[in-house]
């Protein structure tokens, strides 16, 4: 079930790894249309971290719900599964190819944090600031210097006569 409420969009799902795929799209499409694209990297980011961990780790099953909220110039990101057990943050070793995610969630994001959801689970959140990032100044304007063009007349032949000075460029592409 999706829903799209104003500034509020729930998504549940099965952890699975098809479906993670299909939840970064929808997280990305909704970002886009609440005009915040800036965002959209960072966010597909921590909610597949997210979602991996409860594929990975969530008991009894990998039923979740995704939720994003945008709340004046917060963009809150959250993943409730149905294991009461809390994730846990170690350093992981240098080569080691898993155990780097809710760090990486950290690093990215405003803040983080987990929750108990009752008895039957835990909420893991994230949040990123919307703040707008000012659009680049326009540079001074320069005066437009006037240049009355040539006809096509005008334009000189090259010295073997058969093609003007200026030809059109042309691609060495073919097609």
């Amino acid at each position: 079930m999706i829903s799209y409420p104003n500034r509020h969009c729930t998504v549940e799902l099965q952890a699975l790894p098809s479906r993670i795929g299909q939840v970064r799209r929808i997280v990305s499409a909704q970002l886009r249309y609440w005009h915040l694209d800036a965002l959209i990297d960072r966010a597909s980011l921590g909610v597949t971290e997210l979602l991996s961990n409860v594929h990975r780790h969530a008991q009894p099953d990998k039923t979740c719900t995704v939720e994003i909220e945008l709340l004046l110039d917060r963009l809150t990101v959250s993943v409730h599964d149905h294991d009461p057990r809390m994730p846990v943050v170690d350093d992981a070793e240098p080569l080691a190819t898993c155990g780097r995610g809710l760090a990486m969630v950290a690093a990215m994001s405003e803040s983080w944090g987990v929750r108990p959801d009752g008895e039957s689970g835990k909420v893991v959140w994230f949040t990123l600031p919307t703040a707008v990032v000012a659009a680049p100044s326009r540079r001074a304007r320069r005066p437009v210097q006037e240049k009355t063009a040539r006809r096509f007349a005008e334009v000189g032949s090259s010295t073997d006569g058969l093609r003007p000075d200026h030809a059109p460029a042309r691609s060495a592409v073919a097609g």
